[in-house]
């Protein structure tokens, strides 16, 4: 990577070097992480997730207690559609860098902890940096059971995913849906096998009309949020069964993403009712309460006050949904949510180098007006 590029681009493009993609461990990303940390408490948070693979998250603080902390994850989505190496990091010559994490949100991680260490002695910097935010949340549970994170009295959390810097005050949290139905396998062609796919489809046509209720009834829509209707993304799966072999297990996944205005537990109970009709195994996780603040609350007044940009509400989920359990949570960060989860991901050097001051003169505030 060109030495000419300016500090926080470099550590980005380092990060983005390092896959961790929320399958994998994340240990090697976060070591990368605690070497910059020089003069900060670090706390390893080391758990494993539910396939039995090492993770790490890190609480780091440095200075007295009753700041705000910067917050990013580590952890990437999976490099689909990908036609150049999500893992080599490259700046074009019009300044954007390129590689699968570079927005969300190893960029803003880089920038975090670059606001971090700019900050004056005295002043209390803490990083709250998770794994597992693109699927369970664990690395955010983790921290905000920390005791340690706990002890130090946050006034406040930043969230730094990508915002264009626009401040937003609140946003949907998901509930994870899993139904399976089970089958037998064998080849096709012998009439010996049970199809789990044809048990799945009563189940998939009652959550096609919880679907098109959520888009087309008024009074399950927020008009705060855009689109104001929920999220309800399905995708299915039959593990790599090949056509001529009569599936053995059908799996449905269900994101299901609401803001706080929407009660969801009829919606569920539709859902648990469904799956007992169609004689499924069905699993729901939910995340912590979709994080909400008003816009004259201080920390987004602050927000809106260092950015210039008035205060929005997204669609998109953040770890603000169990970090709000420290502290209250603004989502603030650099680049745009566009290209997340693409095979485009970018985020310009620019928007890398404005988030730093920008950042760190929050942290610098918190401390003026303790």
């Amino acid at each position: 990577m060109n030495a000419s590029l300016p500090p926080v681009a470099r550590l980005a493009a380092e990060l983005v070097a390092i896959d961790s993609r929320s399958s994998l461990s994340n240990l090697a990303v976060a070591e990368r992480i605690e070497a910059e940390l020089a003069g900060f408490a670090v706390e390893r948070l080391d758990y494993r997730d539910a396939e039995g693979v090492a993770k790490r998250a890190l609480v780091a603080h440095r200075g007295p207690p009753g700041g705000y902390a910067l917050s990013g994850h580590m952890d990437t989505v999976p490099a689909t559609g990908w036609q150049d190496d999500p893992w080599d990091p490259r700046v074009d010559a019009a300044g954007v860098l390129h590689g699968l994490g570079s927005v969300d949100m190893k960029g803003a991680v880089a920038a975090c902890i670059m606001a971090a260490r700019a900050v004056p002695d005295g002043v209390p910097a803490t990083l709250l940096l998770t794994t597992d935010e693109e699927t369970t949340k664990a690395g955010a549970r983790a921290v905000a059971e920390s005791a340690f994170a706990r002890s130090l009295g946050l006034r406040g959390i930043v969230v730094a995913e990508p915002t264009g810097l626009v401040p937003v005050r609140g946003h949907r949290s998901s509930v994870n849906i899993v139904a399976r139905a089970q089958g037998v396998q064998a080849h096709s062609s012998t009439g010996l096998g049970r199809n789990a796919n044809w048990a799945l489809i009563p189940f998939l046509a009652e959550m096609r009309e919880i679907h098109r209720q959520l888009v087309e009834d008024p009074a399950l829509h927020d008009a705060a949020y855009d689109p104001p209707f929920t999220d309800f993304n399905l995708v299915l799966d039959n593990h790599g069964t090949a056509v001529n072999v009569t599936p053995a297990l059908a799996t449905c996944r269900i994101k299901f993403r609401a803001s706080r205005s929407l009660d969801r537990a009829p919606i569920l109970e539709r859902v648990r009712a469904a799956a007992a009709r169609a004689g499924l195994e069905l699993t729901i996780a939910a995340e912590g309460t979709p994080p909400e603040l008003p816009a004259d609350h201080p920390l987004i007044a602050l927000a809106g006050r260092l950015t210039g940009a008035a205060p929005r509400t997204a669609a998109f989920g953040t770890d603000a949904s169990e970090l709000q359990a420290l502290a209250p949570c603004v989502i603030l960060g650099p680049g745009g949510i566009e290209t997340a989860h693409t095979p485009h991901e970018c985020v310009t050097v620019a928007a890398l180098e404005a988030a730093v001051p920008l950042l760190a003169r929050l942290l610098a505030e918190a401390a003026r007006t303790a």
